[in-house]
């Protein structure tokens, strides 16, 4: 008797053919003596539309909805490109995969789908659609090499074992279908005439979307402020020269360099010309710096797509994805960055393969300790590694994710990098200075895994000098520091803030803390969709790229401010939602439960947008004066689209444009907080406006009348 078995693709099957030296190849098959070899494409099948269980729901109406059926029914997807035809490569293959189960020398299924909520449902719902009756056994591996083949079918497990991830699966699909179906049609219906187009609203594109916002906003809000800083330079007697920082303690009894004030630091300036300064301490501290951890999905886009210019973190995923169906790496779609501690045999055979060669080769050393196995830090799947198979005829963009994984995984057994922080503490002997003069610096004593890759460093290298050592001054200056607004997103922060929920930790990215959240649950979407999140929130015309950078539309905006369902904005609302999903697949929750209480937020949200008067685009702004009218002295209020005056209907016409070119030209905003600057003072100043040549400069910025014409037109004074 024979197994059918399943794989996710294609490629996935050949994998196990060859495993099992399978060569005959049939339409759409593989078949050996005791296996017979076939494959999904991903899903063949989708959920039902709603129009599928109700003619009627052809034509969307406020009244229909909430709509949610009482059982989820699946059909053979629709195609890509004309969705009300079945794909016909989906139906032939449904068909075949019927027969090879039908046949009369088969006596049970294996289903060989991804290790994960995905992978199980992609087979499940062919199960389910079939009514199968025959046993069903699951292989569960982390790499397709012929050697974890072989093993994995010796180690079967019955698929009815695998229902919580089946219930995780599924119900992350239906209530995806029930919040998504329901409000994305419902709220098309009451804003899409305005818009004039399909409003998509999903469970986790709305919060993904509002941290985007909250950082834009940051951004525009942020007001510039700058500080100074007294740096001197020392010589030694031999004529080596060290700049140093002036701190002076707080009342906290902390060192600070930053001072408000410039006047403070030049009278200190005035005081220590031409004194000499003595080295009161010198510390030097032995330091170790660790390799940085395995990759998870992650940490791997966010490494990729801010070190090579044009790759997103969906691109990453899928090369990745392509890497692992090829044999050459382990499963990519996880979110730990340990080992299990019982590949450890495996993985020296891997360290021993890819070791051969390189010119460092008698520096890696197999190591076992908790950075790189440890059961407590690893989730369902391990981090990301190569396999024992060294790879052929890669693609460039394959080339470049392969050997970033590699690269990281053989820093693990290489010298832990040493190096020495240096100190120096001088002190000028002047009563009226309260503080001292501080040089750090920093000597690489042993490279180790960053033979590999040297980190991103500004170290200094400082003079050899001793205790009590006279040094002369040799200048002094005052250098003023603009406080910068926080950056924008990139596709590498943003997913950092999805994987953790928004919660920040002080310590590193490999802190205990913060890959205890990780593997939690508790996160905005999983590493398998994080990528297509951020994707679909560009398709959808809710955010947009600037270069590397991310940041919202107008209509993205308008959706975080307007929209009344606020818990779909909330992180801790969706991070508890996939927390829910993470326990129903460790069956500490059930999914009926999870069900009742996503139809529950679905009716009552449903309820409030057919309820909100406020209408999509009609913002309604604070009438609280902004500041007065330097032609009338009424008050300059904020409408929708500009600052202008109260007194506009007796025909004043001041009014300040909030999409102006000239200010957004000069990579600015027109914001309350400026306009506010502007009306108070006549003039408003701005740090790091950019020119048409990309530079920075600042400037004093005046909105001033031009009296032949009447038009009010920007002046710039540069600073």
């Amino acid at each position: 008797m024979k197994k059918v078995i399943i794989a996710e693709k294609p490629s996935v099957a050949k994998n196990i053919a060859d495993a099992f030296n399978i060569r005959a190849k049939q339409d759409g098959y593989f078949e050996g003596e005791e296996y017979l070899i076939t494959w999904a494409f991903g899903h063949l099948l989708q959920l039902y539309d709603a129009k599928d269980y109700d003619e009627s729901m052809k034509k969307w109406e406020l009244e229909k909805f909430p709509f949610i059926p009482d059982n989820f029914k699946y059909k053979v997807k629709s195609d890509s490109k004309n969705k009300a035809v079945v794909d016909q490569g989906a139906q032939k293959q449904i068909k075949i995969i019927k027969g090879l189960i039908a046949r009369e020398d088969v006596d049970g299924i294996i289903s060989a789908t991804d290790y994960d909520r995905e992978g199980q449902v992609i087979a499940d719902e062919i199960f389910l659609y079939l009514k199968e009756r025959k046993p069903i056994y699951r292989i569960l591996l982390n790499e397709w090499t012929p050697e974890e083949v072989k093993k994995g079918m010796q180690r079967l497990k019955p698929n009815e074992e695998m229902k919580p991830l089946q219930d995780a699966g599924m119900g992350r699909q239906w209530a995806d279908w029930i919040i998504g179906i329901n409000l994305t049609s419902v709220a098309t219906v009451k804003y899409g005439r305005e818009e004039k187009k399909l409003l998509n609203i999903g469970r986790v594109l709305l919060p993904t979307l509002k941290i985007v916002y909250d950082r834009d906003k940051e951004i525009s809000e942020f007001q510039s402020s700058t500080y100074h800083k007294l740096l001197a330079h020392f010589k030694t007697a031999q004529g080596e020269v060290f700049e140093s920082t002036y701190y002076e303690k707080n009342e906290e009894d902390k060192y600070n360099e930053k001072f408000e004030d410039k006047v403070v630091l030049e009278k200190i300036q005035a005081l220590i010309k031409g004194k000499q300064g003595k080295l009161i301490e010198k510390q030097v501290e032995k330091k170790k710096e660790y390799a940085p951890l395995l990759f998870n999905l992650s940490n791997l886009q966010g490494y990729v797509t801010s070190k090579y210019k044009g790759w997103t973190s969906d691109k990453v995923l899928k090369v990745a994805q392509s890497l692992y169906e090829k044999k050459y790496i382990t499963y990519p779609r996880t979110g730990s960055m340990a080992l299990e501690e019982s590949l450890k045999e495996r993985t020296k055979k891997v360290l021993d393969t890819l070791k051969v060669g390189l010119p460092y080769e008698n520096q890696i050393k197999f190591a076992t300790h908790k950075r790189i196995f440890d059961n407590a830090k690893v989730e369902s799947h391990s981090a990301i590694c190569p396999t024992y198979m060294k790879p052929k005829g890669l693609t460039a963009d394959e080339t470049i994710v392969y050997e970033t994984i590699k690269n990281r995984f053989l820093m693990q057994f290489l010298p832990i990098a040493e190096f020495e922080e240096t100190k120096l503490t001088v002190k000028i002997e002047e009563p009226e200075v309260k503080g001292d003069f501080i040089a750090r610096g920093k000597v690489q004593l042993v490279e180790g895994w960053q033979v590999i890759e040297k980190p991103d460093s500004k170290d200094t290298v400082l003079p050899q000098v001793v205790e009590n050592e006279l040094l002369a001054l040799a200048k002094t200056n005052i250098n003023a520091v603009t406080r910068k607004p926080p950056k924008m997103h990139t596709e590498k922060t943003l997913l950092k803030i999805m994987e953790t929920c928004g919660k920040a930790f002080k310590g590193e990215e490999d802190s205990e803390e913060m890959m205890a959240s990780i593997l939690s649950g508790f996160s905005i979407g999983t590493p398998a969709t994080r990528a297509e999140t951020i994707k679909k929130l560009k398709d959808t015309g809710y955010i947009t790229t600037k270069g590397k950078n991310l940041t919202c539309t107008d209509l993205g905006k308008k959706l975080v401010e307007q929209f009344p369902v606020k818990e779909l904005f909330d992180l801790e609302y969706t991070g508890r939602l996939e927390k829910t999903l993470s326990d129903i697949e460790k069956g500490k929750f059930q999914k009926d439960k999870f069900l009742e209480m996503i139809k529950a937020f679905t009716s009552d949200a449903v309820g409030t947008i057919k309820a909100d008067e406020n209408g999509f685009g009609k913002v309604s702004f604070s009438k609280e004066s902004v500041g007065k009218c330097p032609l009338c002295g009424s008050s300059i209020i904020e409408t929708e689209r500009a600052f202008g005056c109260s007194n506009w209907k007796s025909g004043c016409k001041y009014a300040i444009w909030k999409n102006d070119r000239y200010i957004n030209a000069l990579g600015k905003e027109v914001t309350r907080p400026m306009v506010e600057l502007l009306l108070k003072n006549g003039k408003v100043g701005f740090k790091n406006l950019k020119s048409k040549k990309g530079t920075t400069f600042a400037a004093y910025l005046f909105y001033e009348q031009n009296k032949e014409t009447g038009y009010f037109n920007w002046r710039i004074e540069f600073i």
